[in-house]
């Protein structure tokens, strides 16, 4: 079945922010990076009307795939080719417990072409669930994938780099344009692997410190750090973590971050 044929019946609908994938060359190549494996959990987030699903398919036995759209929900369940392979969990993946999937001695991954209006909480969401995810592959703005694979001391680092960096490493797989889809939209898109890491390198006593401090610098990453965080540490107590209080938010390093949020832990 072309993938022409398959929107057939089917108009994207804004409120879900979708943009359904159309390149054959770009549905290989991200099935190719995947590299499925029958031993694994496989779970997909918004399969959509199937350009992932079905090649993936091809190379396992059973995928999860949760979908919010009860009509593309409806049509998978009844897809001749798929219905077989296929559980689907017709629900919101921003309230779908993940953990539930992971199976003892199995590698659970997952992978989407994720609606752009919920790419970031998702990920949030996903992350807080890392303990039990091997990677993750996802098609995102552009931008966003730039942002989490960002470094210090440049314009895209900020609190979604620091908080996925914390949790994963962050690899871009490949760059996708809007030719690639339908309806087109209008920026361009990319693909990056999420690994969660099995022991962190830097590990907060309390995440939700650190997302308080990232919270405080980036909300005011103008400012240097001694005035963004000044309602909970001196300047000398952050040059006692051998940190200048003259930096701004977006100079600090990951392990820095994670310094602060420590002391702040220690010190509430």
């Amino acid at each position: 079945m072309s993938n022409d044929k398959v929107h057939l019946g089917h108009h994207a609908r804004k409120r879900f922010g979708q943009n359904f994938l159309n390149d054959q060359y770009t549905i290989d190549a991200i099935v190719s990076a995947i590299s499925p494996r029958k031993e694994d959990v496989m779970v997909e987030i918004g399969p959509g009307l199937g350009a992932l699903t079905e090649p993936v398919c091809d190379q396992i036995d059973q995928l999860h795939v949760v979908e919010l759209d009860r009509d593309l929900a409806a049509r998978l369940r009844e897809h001749p080719r798929l219905k077989e392979k296929l559980i689907v969990h017709e629900c919101d993946a921003m309230k779908f417990n993940f953990d539930e999937l992971a199976e003892e001695g199995k590698r659970l991954r997952i992978f989407g072409n994720l609606p752009y209006n919920i790419s970031t909480p998702l990920i949030f969401h996903l992350l807080e669930k890392s303990q039990h995810i091997t990677d993750m592959y996802f098609m995102l703005q552009k931008e966003v994938v730039e942002r989490l694979a960002a470094g210090p001391n440049t314009k895209d680092y900020g609190r979604l780099t620091v908080m996925t960096q914390y949790y994963c490493q962050v690899i871009p797989v490949l760059e996708v344009g809007p030719h690639a889809f339908k309806p087109a939209p209008k920026v361009d898109s990319a693909v990056v692997r999420l690994v969660p890491y099995q022991k962190r390198p830097f590990e907060a006593l309390d995440v939700n410190d650190l997302h308080r401090v990232c919270q405080d610098g980036f909300g005011q990453r103008r400012k240097t750090i001694r005035n963004s965080f000044r309602n909970f540490i001196t300047p000398e107590q952050l040059e006692s973590l051998g940190i200048d209080p003259g930096l701004r938010p977006e100079n600090l390093t990951l392990e820095q971050f994670v310094s602060i949020a420590n002391w702040l832990t220690n010190h509430r």
